[in-house]
C-alpha cells in the first residue's frame, strides 16, 4: 500500500496532503479517483483554512534594562545597556554628523568619508584591520547617513578590549591614504553609473532635489568625482569631535569596564576647531498645491523594462522631535509598511501590478520626508499613479477601523520588539535616539505611545500632510504616455529624459 504526498498551495500557504491507503483489490482508475478526491478536499480545506484569519493576541511590553550614561570631560557620551545574556557585545561610535552639514557641491563626502575611516590608519593598513577583526571572531562598519555618522564593532565580550583598540584606532587616527580614496571613488562611481540605468534608484534619486530640496546622501557622479583628500581630512577634523559624539555600549558589559575603555582609549580625544563649518543647503517648504497632486515629473528612460511609480511629499512641521511621530509611524504601517499594508494589498495583491508597494519617512529633527513607492509593467504605470492617489485620498477622508488599526500597530511593536533583540540592534535603537537628541528612556514607552495613537490622530495628519505631493515616474514615457495623459487631462506633466539629467542644475537639466 502507497502513500502519495503532494503540496498543493492555496492563497500563499502550503498543505501537505497524503493520498488514503488503497487496498490491493481496487482498480487503477478507482485509486485515480479516490485520490483526485482527497487532493479537492484537502485544497478546500486549506482554503477554508486560510479565511479563519486569527485575531491578533494582546502587545507584548517591551522591557529595555536603564541606559546607563556618564559623560567624559571632553564632552563625549558614553550610554551602557546591559543584556547579559549572551557574551556578546556592540560598540557603536555615533557622530551627530551626516550628509545634512555637506555642501551639495560635495555630496556624498560624509559617507565617502565614512568609508575611508577603515582603510587605514597610522599603525593599520586596511588589510590589517579586517585580518585582526577577523581573528577576533567579529564584524566591524562604518557609514554615513543624512543625520549621522557611525562605526560599529561587534565581537564576543571576552575580546571587548582588543576591538576597542581598533575602534578608536579608525575614529582618532584615519590616513585617508590616496590610494584608498582612488578606489572607494572609482566604486562608487561605478555604483551610481548602474544605479542611474534602474527606475526605482533614478525616481529616489531625483526627488531628493525635485520634491525635497536636499541632495542625494550618496552624491552624484560630478559631486563624487569632485570630492578630494583634502576635503575627506577636512570633513573628518570639523565634524569627529567628542562634544558631537556618543559611544553606545550594548550587550554582555558592565557599566563600569565600559566606562573605563572609553576613558582609557578616547580620554585625550580632543574638540575640533574648524575655522568654518559647511552646512546643508536644503530648505524644506510646504508644496504649492493645495490639491491632490502638486506636479507631475516623468525622467523618460527609453527600454527600460518597468516603470517606477514614486509620489513625494516634504512634511515640515512633523520630524522625529515632534509629538506627530508616532501617528505618522503608525499611518505609515497603515498605508505602505509591509506586506498587508494598504499599497501593497491594493497594488500587488488585488491586481497584481507589482511585486511590491510599500511607503515610509524618512525623518529629520524637525521635518520628514514622505514617500511611496513601487515598480510596475511601463504599460500599468498611470494606473498606479491613480492606485495609489486614491489610498492616500481615502485616509484624509474617512477613519481606519479599529480591525485594521489593532494589527498594523502591532507590527510596529513587533517589529520594533524584534530589533532590541540582538545587540547590533539594541545599539541602532539607542543611537536613534541620541542623534534627535531625545531621552533613551523612550525605548520602553515605544510600545504605549504607539498604542495610544487614534483614528482621529490619523486621520487629522492625513488630512494636513500628505495631500498636494509630486508624483514621479521613472519608465519608457513611449509606453504610458497616452494613457496618463487620460487619467490626469488637467495636470501639466513634465518630461526630461534621463540622460539630459543634471541634480546640480535647478531646472535638473544639463
Amino acid at each position: 500500500m502507497k502513500r502519495v504526498n503532494l503540496t498543493i498551495e492555496t492563497t500563499g500557504q502550503l498543505a501537505q496532503c497524503a493520498s488514503p491507503r488503497v487496498s490491493k483489490g481496487v482498480t487503477h482508475i478507482a485509486k485515480r479517483t479516490i485520490i483526485l478526491l482527497s487532493i479537492f478536499l484537502c485544497a478546500a480545506a486549506v482554503e477554508i483554512h486560510a479565511q479563519e484569519q486569527p485575531e491578533p493576541s494582546a502587545p507584548k511590553l517591551v522591557s529595555v534594562p536603564a541606559v546607563k550614561e556618564k559623560k567624559l570631560r571632553n564632552g563625549l557620551t558614553i550610554a551602557v545597556v546591559e543584556k547579559r545574556a549572551v557574551p556578546l557585545v556592540t560598540i557603536q561610535l555615533l557622530v551627530k554628523s551626516g550628509a545634512s552639514v555637506e555642501s551639495e557641491d560635495k555630496a556624498g563626502l560624509a559617507d565617502l568619508t565614512a568609508s575611508l575611516l577603515t582603510k587605514g590608519t597610522k599603525t593599520r593598513t586596511a588589510t590589517q584591520i579586517a585580518e585582526q577583526i577577523e581573528f577576533l571572531g567579529g564584524s566591524i562598519s562604518s557609514g554615513a547617513g543624512w543625520n549621522n555618522t557611525s562605526v560599529s564593532v561587534t565581537v564576543t565580550s571576552d575580546k571587548l578590549n582588543q576591538a576597542m583598540a581598533i575602534l578608536a584606532d579608525v575614529v582618532l587616527n584615519p590616513v585617508f591614504d590616496q590610494k584608498e580614496l582612488d578606489l572607494l571613488r572609482s566604486q562608487t562611481l561605478d555604483g551610481l553609473t548602474y544605479n542611474l540605468k534602474q527606475p526605482s534608484f533614478l525616481a529616489n534619486y531625483v526627488a531628493t532635489k525635485y520634491s525635497f530640496g536636499e541632495h542625494p546622501a550618496g552624491g552624484t557622479p560630478k559631486s563624487v568625482e569632485s570630492i578630494t583628500r583634502s576635503d575627506v581630512k577636512n570633513f573628518h577634523a570639523n565634524f569627529f569631535s567628542p562634544d558631537r559624539a556618543v559611544l553606545i555600549f550594548t550587550g554582555d558589559v558592565s557599566a563600569a569596564t565600559a566606562n573605563a575603555a572609553a576613558l582609557r582609549l578616547f580620554g585625550r580625544w580632543k574638540h575640533s576647531h574648524p575655522s568654518a563649518r559647511a552646512t546643508s543647503q536644503s530648505e524644506k517648504s510646504l508644496p504649492r498645491s493645495s490639491g491632490h497632486l502638486n506636479r507631475l515629473l516623468v525622467i523618460d528612460l527609453p527600454k527600460s523594462g518597468q516603470a517606477a511609480v514614486n509620489y513625494l511629499r516634504p512634511v515640515p512641521a512633523a520630524g522625529r522631535t515632534s509629538k506627530e511621530y508616532f501617528p505618522a509611524s503608525v499611518l505609515n504601517s497603515v498605508l505602505g509598511g509591509g506586506y498587508s499594508s494598504r499599497l501593497n494589498q491594493e497594488i500587488r495583491i488585488k491586481r497584481g501590478l507589482s511585486y511590491g508597494a510599500g511607503s515610509s519617512f524618512g525623518w529629520r529633527s524637525a521635518d520628514a520626508n514622505f514617500s511611496t513607492r513601487t515598480q510596475t509593467k511601463n504599460e500599468s504605470a498611470a494606473e498606479v499613479v491613480e492606485l495609489v492617489l486614491e489610498e492616500i485620498k481615502k485616509l484624509t477622508e474617512s477613519s481606519v477601523g479599529t480591525t485594521e488599526l489593532v494589527p498594523r500597530k502591532s507590527v510596529l511593536t513587533g517589529g520594533f520588539g524584534r530589533g532590541l533583540e540582538t545587540t547590533t540592534g539594541l545599539a541602532r535603537a539607542v543611537g536613534d535616539l541620541y542623534a534627535f537628541d531625545l531621552s533613551p528612556t523612550e525605548l520602553n514607552r515605544y510600545t504605549s505611545n504607539v498604542n495610544g495613537v487614534s483614528e482621529s490622530q490619523i486621520k487629522q495628519f492625513a488630512s494636513k500632510n500628505l495631500l498636494g505631493g509630486d508624483i514621479i515616474i521613472v519608465g519608457d514615457y513611449s509606453i504610458f504616455k497616452d494613457d496618463l495623459a487620460k487619467r490626469f487631462p488637467d495636470l501639466k506633466i513634465e518630461v526630461i529624459q534621463a540622460d539630459e539629467l543634471d541634480l546640480s542644475k535647478n531646472d535638473l537639466r544639463k
